[in-house]
C-alpha cells in the first residue's frame, strides 16, 4: 500500500495508540503545540492505573489496613470485640470510585479538548504511517505507542488448564476466599498478600529467589518479612515450582528445601510481572524494533528505531510508574515535534511499595552500591527514635540515608515506616538539588511528625540521637 495516498484517509499530525497515562499527557500537550490527535483504544479507556491497577489496588488495600487496625489497636485501654465486614460490598465500593475516576480523569477530560478524536477499536500498522482500525485507516504524521502491560504467568506445568487469578483480576472477585496461593514475592504481589491477609483469607506466598522483594536491602526485606508473618501470612522462599490442577479447589506443587510439597487452596493468584502489550499491533510493517522481552526499544528521547515513531509508558519496560509514563508521554511529544530537544531523566526517581509498613525508596541502596562500587556512608534510624512513632505506638521500620563517602550529599534512601512513602520527596528533592546533609540536619521540621524522621536521620550520620533531648540539633 501506497504510504502517500490520503485518499479517504482520516489524516492526523498524532496518532496515540493507548489511552493511558502516557498517552493522555502526550495529547494534552500536543493540542498545547496546536495538533491534531487521534487517540485508539481496544479495551477500556484510561489504561492500567485507575481501571485495575492503582486506584482499585489502593482504595482495596486501605479498606484491609481499616478492618485491621480496628481489631488490632496498639493502645491499651481500647479493645475490639469484632468489626462486620462485607466483602462483596468493598469491591462494589472500589468499582464505583474507578467509574468515577475514569469519568472525571479520562472520559470529561477528552470532552474538553475538541482537537482529539478517540476511536475505539483494535489498531494495526499498514506501513510507517498508517494504521488499520477496523474499517478505517487512521494516517498520521507521528505516532506515540503507549500500549501499556499485562499480567505475566511463567510457565508453570498445569497452570494453562486451570482458571488462575492474576493481579487484574484478583480486583473483581466477588467472594473472598478462605485461603489463597500468591505466586510471586515482588511488590504486586506482597500488596495484594497483605490485603487478603487482612480482609480474612489465609495466604501463602511462594517466591522463587531467596527473599521477597529481592531488589531492596536484606535488614529491609527480613523486616517486612517479620512483620507479615506476624499478621498470620506464610512467606516461603527458594521455591521451585513443580505443578498446578484444580478439582473445586487448587492444588500447589512445588520443592522448597529439596522437598516436595503440596498446598490445597480456594484460590491461586500469579502475580509474576508483566509483558508489555506489543503483539497485534503489526510492527515488522514499520522497522520498530522490540528487546528480547518485547519492549519497544527507544533512545533517550522516547524515540523508537523509527524517527517519526515514539514510544512511552509500560510498553517501553522500566521504570513502570504511572507518573514515569505520564512524563514519558509529554516528553515524547515534545521531542517529536521540537526535534529531541530533551533527553529522559531517571536520575531522582522515587517509588512505594503499599504493604504497611511501607516500602519507599529513592536513589540507590547499599547493595547496589556494593554492585556498582560505590563506597558510601550510611545512616539508619529505627523508628523507636522517633517521637512521632512512639506517640502512635507504632514504631515498625527504619529510615536509611546513603551519601557518597567524602561528600555532604545523599544519593539515595530506602524506607520501612507506615506511612514512609510521605517521606520520600523531602529526601527526593535533597538528591536532586544536592541539599547537603547537614543542612537538612539544621532545618526545622515540625516536633512530632513522621518528617522529623528524616532530620533526625540525617543527624544520625555524626550524631547519636539517644542522646539529643527532644528537637535538639
Amino acid at each position: 500500500m501506497d504510504c502517500c495516498d490520503t485518499n479517504n484517509k482520516d489524516h492526523y499530525d498524532l496518532v496515540i495508540i493507548g489511552s493511558g497515562s502516557a498517552s493522555f499527557a502526550g495529547a494534552i500537550r500536543a493540542t498545547e503545540l496546536g495538533k491534531s490527535v487521534a487517540m485508539i483504544e481496544r479495551s477500556t479507556l484510561g489504561g492500567t492505573c485507575v481501571n485495575v491497577g492503582c486506584h482499585p489496588s489502593k482504595t482495596l488495600i486501605r479498606a484491609a489496613e481499616a478492618k485491621h487496625h480496628t481489631l488490632h489497636t496498639s493502645f491499651k485501654g481500647i479493645t475490639s470485640k469484632g468489626v462486620d465486614f462485607d466483602f462483596s460490598t468493598v469491591i462494589n465500593e472500589k468499582d464505583v470510585l474507578v467509574d468515577s475516576l475514569r469519568d472525571a480523569k479520562y472520559k470529561n477530560v477528552l470532552r474538553s479538548y475538541e482537537s482529539i478524536d478517540f476511536i475505539e477499536g483494535e489498531a494495526s500498522f499498514l506501513s510507517k504511517h498508517e494504521v488499520k482500525v477496523g474499517n478505517r485507516i487512521i494516517r498520521g504524521d507521528y505516532f506515540l505507542i503507549a500500549t501499556g502491560a499485562s499480567a505475566y504467568a511463567p510457565q508453570i506445568p498445569g497452570l494453562d488448564k486451570v482458571k488462575y487469578l492474576t493481579s487484574t483480576t484478583a480486583f473483581e472477585i466477588q467472594e473472598m476466599p478462605a485461603s489463597m496461593v500468591i505466586v510471586g514475592g515482588r511488590y504486586i504481589a506482597l500488596e495484594l498478600a497483605q490485603m487478603f491477609q487482612r480482609m480474612g483469607t489465609k495466604v501463602t506466598v511462594l517466591q522463587r529467589s531467596d527473599r521477597i522483594l529481592p531488589t531492596e536491602d536484606s535488614d529491609l526485606t527480613a523486616a517486612l518479612t517479620g512483620y507479615l508473618e506476624d499478621e498470620g501470612m506464610a512467606i516461603l522462599t527458594n521455591v521451585k515450582m513443580l505443578h498446578v490442577s484444580q478439582k473445586g479447589h487448587f492444588s500447589v506443587s512445588f520443592e522448597k528445601d529439596g522437598e516436595e510439597r503440596i498446598l490445597e487452596v480456594e484460590q491461586l493468584v500469579v502475580a509474576t510481572g508483566r509483558r508489555p502489550n506489543t503483539s497485534g499491533l503489526n510492527l515488522e510493517e514499520t522497522g520498530v524494533e522490540l528487546d528480547r522481552d518485547k519492549t519497544i526499544v527507544t533512545n533517550e528521547y522516547s524515540q523508537t528505531t523509527q524517527p517519526h515513531i515514539y514510544a512511552a509508558g509500560d510498553v517501553i519496560g522500566n521504570p513502570s510508574f504511572v507518573y514515569t509514563a505520564a512524563y514519558e508521554g509529554k516528553l515524547a511529544v515534545e521531542n517529536g515535534f521540537g526535534g529531541n530537544i530533551r533527553q529522559r531523566d531517571y536520575s531522582v526517581v522515587p517509588y512505594v511499595v503499599f504493604t504497611d509498613p511501607q516500602v519507599a525508596g529513592v536513589g540507590i541502596n547499599e547493595q547496589t552500591a556494593k554492585k556498582e562500587g560505590i563506597e558510601v556512608d550510611v545512616s539508619k534510624l529505627t523508628l523507636d527514635n522517633v517521637p512521632r512513632s512512639l506517640a502512635a505506638r507504632d514504631t515498625r521500620g527504619f529510615i536509611k540515608l546513603l551519601k557518597k563517602k567524602g561528600t555532604d550529599y545523599l544519593i539515595g534512601a530506602s524506607i520501612l515506616a507506615p506511612e514512609g512513602s510521605e517521606l520520600l520527596m523531602e529526601i527526593s528533592m535533597a538528591i536532586k538539588y544536592k541539599i547537603p546533609v547537614t543542612e537538612i540536619a539544621a532545618m526545622f521540621h515540625p516536633y512530632l511528625t513522621l518528617g522529623e524522621s528524616v532530620k533526625l536521620a540525617a543527624q544520625t550520620f555524626n550524631k547519636d540521637v539517644k542522646k539529643l533531648s527532644c528537637c535538639a540539633s
